[in-house]
């Protein structure tokens, strides 16, 4: 199998409108100075770079615009001509600059930002990944204050309420199994934007008989989680559906809306020979698969409930050993 045909697709591959479903995905990375970070992407996707502002560039590719950034506002935004500065730092200019950009890009991630890709696309994000590991690009594994994820925004088939409850209900399924097979760095371990789900808005999402509509969905996930920082982030999603709702509970002007989830637990492990882009999306696919088939999700979702029951089998086996398990019995991995 070549790297290019490495990505698994879904079933349930066009919206409910017809066109093809889109993936957003963004990569956080380090090992390589910015410049040549840009240089790299634009020869590999053969596209044409344009600095837009300071450690912002725009890269035009026949799939769309990919941006590459310093992922760190107040550096990107710095200017030694602010008068807010000390004077000392300000006098120093040019050199001063060159110590902050140096200092930066060995602690601060960069990040490629792809523009929304058809699912049948994947297969360039796979290519231009593995071209960045073998050309000295690091991940998470490489220092304890790294902290570099490979966030996907996965369009969803449609908005009806059943459908995201599907697959809500799927990711609180999976989150353990994903977990331990994508959070592999400590340092990410520790970090507080990518927490799991509220145990007690799971259990509500989980009942057999919860059939909420989008309000009640959206005020259920809120009164329990009003926060970006979860590992399957719904607020884009939300303000797509629902902005004044939304800002009931959050406030945030980085909340963007579209009609995606936006799944931020996994780990970049890019200097990892074994790691690939299609490693992540491929258990992607397998929420996405147990998402869209109702009598599975049900049977799965029985387990989870049998698993909280005080027994000694639960008492000796995790719900992640559970989890694995069932997958392999009903042919997902």
């Amino acid at each position: 199998m070549t790297a290019h045909n490495r990505c698994n697709m879904p079933e349930q591959q066009t919206t409910q409108a017809g066109p093809e479903r889109k993936v957003g995905v963004e990569i956080e990375l380090s090992g390589l100075a910015y410049e040549s970070l840009v240089a790299h992407v634009a020869r590999l996707l053969d596209g044409e770079p344009r600095l837009t502002s300071r450690y912002v560039t725009r890269v035009d590719t026949e799939a769309g615009a990919f941006t590459i950034e310093l992922d760190s506002d107040p550096i990107k935004d710095l200017d030694l001509a602010d008068q807010r500065l000390p004077e000392s730092l300000r006098e120093l200019g040019t050199h001063a600059m060159d110590v902050i950009d140096f200092a930066a890009e060995k602690i601060v991630p960069l990040e490629i930002v792809a523009p929304p890709l058809a699912m049948s696309a994947l297969g360039m994000i796979e290519d231009l990944v593995d071209e960045l590991h073998r050309l000295g690009a690091e991940g998470s594994r490489e220092a304890i204050y790294f902290a570099f994820g490979l966030q996907l925004n996965p369009e969803l088939p449609d908005l009806e309420p059943e459908t995201l409850v599907r697959y809500l209900q799927a990711f609180a399924l999976l989150y353990d199994w994903l977990k331990s097979r994508h959070q592999l760095d400590i340092s990410r371990k520790f970090t507080t934007y990518i927490e799991p789900w509220s145990s007690r808005y799971t259990d509500r999402l989980l009942a057999a008989d919860y059939s909420p509509d989008i309000e009640t969905l959206m005020r259920d996930y809120l009164r329990y989680n009003p926060t970006r920082n979860k590992a399957l982030d719904l607020l884009p999603l939300f303000a797509h559906l629902n902005k004044p709702l939304l800002e009931e509970y959050v406030r945030d002007p980085r909340i963007k809306s579209r009609p995606t989830l936006h799944y931020r637990l996994p780990d970049c492990d890019i200097d990892n020979p074994a790691w690939h882009f299609s490693t992540v999306w491929n258990d992607w696919v397998v929420l996405e698969q147990l998402a869209n088939t109702p009598r599975d999700l049900a049977d799965l979702r029985q387990e989870f409930h049998k698993a909280r029951e005080f027994n000694f089998h639960n008492l000796t086996h995790s719900w992640r050993e559970t989890t694995d398990n069932w997958l392999r019995l009903h042919g997902y991995v």
